[in-house]
């Protein structure tokens, strides 16, 4: 029997090295990011696993939803960052209605008789009609006239190129097939290999679009506007990346009322994650049989399985030991909010009526602007536009563009990989023990879906290669999660 003394030595060392108690305490998952990627791990691991375990999540930020964020302009609450999703985009569409939030159809495709003007820094290269009414059958015909123009202008191309992206979305779609029918991936590579995906990733889009027979002149004017808008690169993007940029400007497309960052936001609610907001982890160090993180609030915290859910390009979090993954660099794309009112004479027009609703630009190095939407029309001389741009715009270059502006709001996003095929990816396991990296996914394409389904695969290694279950079956998984839907009407 033990004395008082050896009762009160037991008890110090044990304040003093808190990992002896570890082994009678539930796991901890650490979740660095409260974006699309972070909480979806903490809700795939809630909705796959039937074991104790607590989630922690650390974000940065005053606010969750990383790369999806609002900008409020005069009252108004707009997209400022990730903006639209695909219709297809099925585990997005079951995070809306699961959690109750509302559908809506983002302003920039609210209208089939949207007009589209291709600026080359001169004239425009190339104009749809423009006819603003209220009335649908107006807005039919239009739609009609303009879809002939593209058809003159791109010819079959046009065919072409929605074949490519509808062959790419196909082969994207096995990654929602039953559990059973998808094995666990540890590499990028492999998870791209398996859907038929990886081989777009070595080849340029240019390249891919020249084998699938589409006109130089598609390529170089609305291929061209299309990923300048999407991921403010040239189409000498590696072609997976092209593809969803592509398919980013079809039909159908939506967001979520009040702001797709509400995802996030009802997925770590649902999670019973605890949320550490304002507080960045500085450094990872594994110690053994866990992993110690460090805040730049002075905490620390222990943790059995760390997932990096942010990029690391811009990070500078130390690892111990240290981890080797692929140099990168991040595109930034700047986003400027003016409500105002454009100045014609900028486009050598003489009235603001004349300007196309959306204006993209070709590739040109001299073209200050990748594009410039129209948000909402407040009165005939007072709108919200929303600019792209690959570096600040400066306030002599927006007095020029613009006639009149009220308000200015720029943000500066890091907002995807600067892509150059062939792509090198990382591990999603990053020491071979449980550090994971849900961001390696996105070399091969940057989306809130893309970033979703990395997460879902994440959370399945998690639960079979920490908790040691058995695996998924969509006999043995928990049903009350209202997700069995994987295609919802809009």
């Amino acid at each position: 029997m033990l004395s008082p003394l050896s009762l009160f030595l037991l008890s110090f060392l044990i304040l003093l090295h808190p990992t002896l108690a570890r082994p009678n305490d539930p796991p901890t998952v650490c979740i660095i990011g409260s974006g699309i990627g972070g909480s979806s791990v903490a809700h795939f691991l809630r909705r796959y696993s039937s074991g104790p375990f607590s989630i922690q999540i650390f974000e940065r930020n005053g606010v969750v939803g990383g790369r999806m964020a609002t900008v409020n302009v005069s009252g108004d609450i707009f997209e400022a960052g990730a903006s639209v999703l695909h219709p297809k985009n099925f585990y997005a569409l079951n995070y809306t209605q699961s959690l109750g939030l509302k559908f809506k159809t983002p302003s920039s495709s609210s209208s089939n008789s949207l007009s589209l003007g291709i600026w080359d820094g001169k004239k425009f290269a190339f104009k749809t009609l423009l006819v603003r009414s209220d009335l649908p059958f107006v807005d039919k015909i239009v739609s009609l006239a303009n879809s002939l123009l593209m058809f003159l202008r791109y010819g079959f191309s046009l065919l072409r190129m929605e074949t490519f992206v509808e062959t790419t979305v196909d082969r994207f779609l096995k990654y929602y097939g039953s559990l059973e029918s998808r094995p666990l991936f540890e590499t990028v590579d492999g998870m791209l290999q398996w859907a038929g995906l990886y081989n777009l990733t070595t080849r340029t889009l240019q390249e891919e679009l020249v084998d699938a027979r589409l006109s130089p002149l598609l390529i170089q004017e609305l291929v061209t506007v299309i990923t300048r808008i999407n991921y403010g690169q040239s189409v000498f993007i590696n072609g997976l990346a092209g593809a969803v940029s592509l398919a980013g400007s079809g039909g159908g497309l939506w967001a979520v009322e009040g702001g797709n960052w509400q995802m996030a936001a009802g997925l770590i609610n649902r999670s019973d994650a605890a949320l550490h907001l304002h507080e960045k982890i500085e450094s990872i160090s594994y110690l053994g049989d866990y992993y110690e993180l460090n805040s730049t609030l002075g905490n620390s915290y222990t943790c059995d399985v760390v997932v990096v859910a942010t990029p690391l390009d811009e990070s500078n979090i130390q690892f111990t030991p240290q981890i080797s993954i692929p140099k990168r660099k991040l595109q930034h794309t700047h986003a400027t909010f003016v409500r105002g009112l454009l100045n014609p004479g900028y486009f050598g027009l003489d009235a603001v009526s004349e300007i196309p609703e959306l204006v993209g630009t070709i590739e040109d190095p001299d073209l200050p602007f990748s594009s410039i939407s129209v948000l909402k029309q407040h009165g005939e001389k007072d709108m919200t536009y929303k600019i792209f741009s690959r570096k600040r715009m400066a306030n002599v270059l927006l007095d020029s563009i613009f006639s009149v502006r009220q308000v200015t709001i720029r943000i500066n996003w890091g907002a995807y990989p600067h892509y150059n095929a062939p792509e090198v990816f990382a591990s999603f396991i990053l020491d071979g023990r449980h550090l994971y990296y849900v961001n390696a996914f996105e070399n091969a394409a940057s989306t809130m879906e893309t970033s979703a389904v990395a997460a879902e695969n994440i959370a399945r290694l998690i639960i079979s290669r920490f908790f040691n279950q058995l695996p998924l079956t969509s006999a043995n998984m928990s049903s009350d999660s209202g997700e069995q839907i994987l295609h919802l009407d809009l």
